[in-house]
C-alpha cells in the first residue's frame, strides 16, 4: 500500500517555504504521493465551516510549485470540483502539469457542495451526477483523441485538437453516495474517500466501487482506493488514525486489509496545523514531527 502526505495548503503552515520543504522532505523519506485540495470560497460567517477551509491555496498551482521541487513523488488533487471549470480548460491545465512533472499527476474530481462556490461559478447544484458523467467523457476525448469531439447536455467539444497530450493523468472520483461510488467504479481509475468518511464502514464502500468496475468490464482489483487520512496524533485512540504513532500505523495496515490501496496523512485537517489562527512555527514543528514519525519505512 502506498503512503502519501497532504501538502501544506491550508492554514498556518501553508506558504512557499513549507510547501517546498515538506514536498522535498516527503520525497526523501519515501512517501509515495503529495496531495492538495480545493476550496474556492467560504461563507461570510467564519464559523460556518471547519477552520481547514478558511485559507486554502489553489490545488493545481500549488502542485505546479511542488513539481518543480521534486522528481519522483506523485502529485495528487483530492479533489477539484468539476462544475467550477470547463473540461477543456482543466484538460489543458492537467495535461501541462502532468507533462512538466513527468507523468506524476493524479487528478481527483468531485461534484462540489458549497453553495457560495456554485453561485460564484455560475452553475447550479442540480444534477451534479449527470454533469460529472459528461465531464469525464469530455476529458477522455481531450486527453486521448487526436481530434477531440463530444456533444452532451452540459458540455460540448466541437471537433478540435488539444496538444500536447498528457502522459496520464490518473482520474479519480470522490463522493459518498452509492451512485457516486458506482460512478467511480464504472468511469474512473479509482475512488477517493472524503475527510468525513466513517472508516469503520469503508469495506462496504470499496465493495460497491469494485462491483461497479467489474460490471463495466474492468479489472476490479486494478481500481485504486485512496483514503484521506485525517490523522490525530496524540488523540483519542477509539478513533481510526488517532492516538499514538504505533496505533496510527496499525490503523493504516488495517485499512490495507480492507482493500485500500493508498492512504495519505493529511495534516491540513489537524486543527493544530491547518487552522489559520495557530502559531505558524508551532504548526510547522508539529507537522515535521508527524511527517518523520509516520514515514513509510518505519
Amino acid at each position: 500500500m502506498r503512503i502519501g502526505f497532504g501538502a501544506p495548503v491550508s492554514g498556518a503552515w501553508a506558504g512557499p517555504e513549507n510547501l517546498a520543504r515538506f514536498a522535498e522532505r516527503a520525497e526523501e523519506l519515501g512517501y509515495g504521493s503529495l496531495w492538495t485540495f480545493q476550496r474556492l470560497l467560504t461563507p461570510a460567517d467564519p464559523e460556518a465551516l471547519d477552520v481547514v477551509y478558511r485559507s486554502v491555496l489553489d490545488p493545481l498551482v500549488a502542485l505546479s510549485y511542488v513539481a518543480a521541487r521534486t522528481t519522483r513523488i506523485r502529485l495528487g488533487v483530492a479533489v477539484l470540483n468539476l462544475p467550477f471549470v470547463s473540461p477543456a480548460y482543466l484538460a489543458k491545465q492537467a495535461s501541462t502539469l502532468d507533462l512538466l512533472s513527468g507523468g506524476r499527476l493524479d487528478l481527483g474530481l468531485g461534484t462540489g457542495w458549497q453553495r457560495e462556490e456554485f453561485v460564484a461559478s455560475g452553475v447550479t447544484l442540480e444534477r451534479r451526477g449527470a454533469r460529472a458523467e459528461e465531464y469525464l467523457q469530455a476529458l477522455h476525448t481531450l486527453f486521448r483523441d487526436e481530434v477531440s469531439e463530444f456533444d452532451g447536455e452540459f458540455y460540448t467539444v466541437v471537433p478540435s485538437r488539444m496538444a500536447p497530450k498528457p502522459v496520464g493523468p490518473a482520474l479519480l472520483l470522490g463522493g459518498a453516495a452509492e451512485a457516486a461510488l458506482r460512478r467511480a467504479g464504472r468511469l474512473a481509475d479509482g475512488w477517493m474517500s472524503r475527510s468525513a468518511t466513517d472508516l469503520t464502514k469503508i469495506s462496504g464502500q470499496i465493495a460497491t466501487v469494485r462491483e461497479a468496475a467489474e460490471k463495466a468490464g474492468k479489472d476490479p482489483d486494478a481500481v485504486r482506493i485512496v483514503v484521506r487520512g485525517v490523522v490525530r496524533a496524540g488523540g483519542e485512540p477509539d478513533q481510526r488514525l488517532s492516538g499514538s504513532y504505533d496505533k496510527i500505523r496499525e490503523d493504516t495496515a488495517w485499512l490495507g486489509e480492507q482493500g485500500v490501496t493508498e492512504v495519505f496523512y493529511d495534516l491540513n485537517w489537524d486543527p493544530q496545523v491547518g487552522s489559520p489562527d495557530v502559531d505558524p512555527a508551532a504548526a510547522t514543528a508539529r507537522a515535521e514531527e508527524i511527517l518523520h514519525e509516520l514515514r513509510p519505512d518505519r
